[in-house]
């Protein structure tokens, strides 16, 4: 396992890339899907990796506290090297399994992934919706549990929820999230 640090490419309210994926429901969702949300929470995971597991619960606690917010899983892992991390197994995850989100997503091609910078499961990107637009307002830790069995002491993420649903800017330090490497696509 290869521990890696967030290093986005998007600067503070840059428009989020846009994309189409299928979701582990059957369904196929872009930006314009959650065009109703005050916010949106994209967050790079997977099933196999273990950082990206122990948020599982934080992530279907958000997706059901706040109803402004749509907090959305994307998938873009190598599934030929990593089989936990496909479609059908997502679909086993999702729904009756460890995954409640608002949308668990397969980014398949890994083009979706690349737009957004990320390098890392779990990778959170938080946009504010700005007339019509998706902003981003936030992109760094969930909380401060830096390990899976660590207990969080503080949750950076609902304070930044927080702030863009009172119409605020967030005020915190962008510390780089960390989590075990997307697994890439051998070229």
């Amino acid at each position: 396992m290869v521990l890696k640090e967030s290093e986005t490419e998007l600067d503070e309210g840059d428009t989020a890339p846009s994309f189409e994926l299928e979701g582990a429901d059957g369904g196929t969702y872009s930006l314009e899907s959650f065009a109703d949300n005050e916010a949106l929470l994209v967050v790079f995971t997977c099933n196999h990796c273990p950082y990206a597991q122990a948020k599982f619960d934080l992530l279907n606690e958000l997706a059901a506290e706040y109803d402004d917010v749509a907090v959305v899983g994307i998938n873009p892992n190598d599934a030929e090297e990593y089989p936990e991390d496909s479609l059908e197994k997502m679909r086993e995850y999702a729904g009756e399994g460890p995954i409640d989100f608002d949308a668990y997503l397969r980014d398949e091609s890994q083009s979706v992934a690349e737009a957004y910078g990320a390098v890392c499961t779990p990778d959170p990107f938080l946009f504010e919706n700005r007339d019509g637009e998706f902003r981003l307002a936030y992109q760094g830790r969930l909380d401060d549990a830096l390990n899976p069995e660590d207990e969080p002491t503080r949750f950076q993420i609902r304070e930044a929820i927080d702030a863009v649903l009172a119409g605020e800017s967030v005020d915190l330090e962008w510390k780089p999230s960390q989590g075990c490497s997307i697994k890439w696509i051998e070229q």
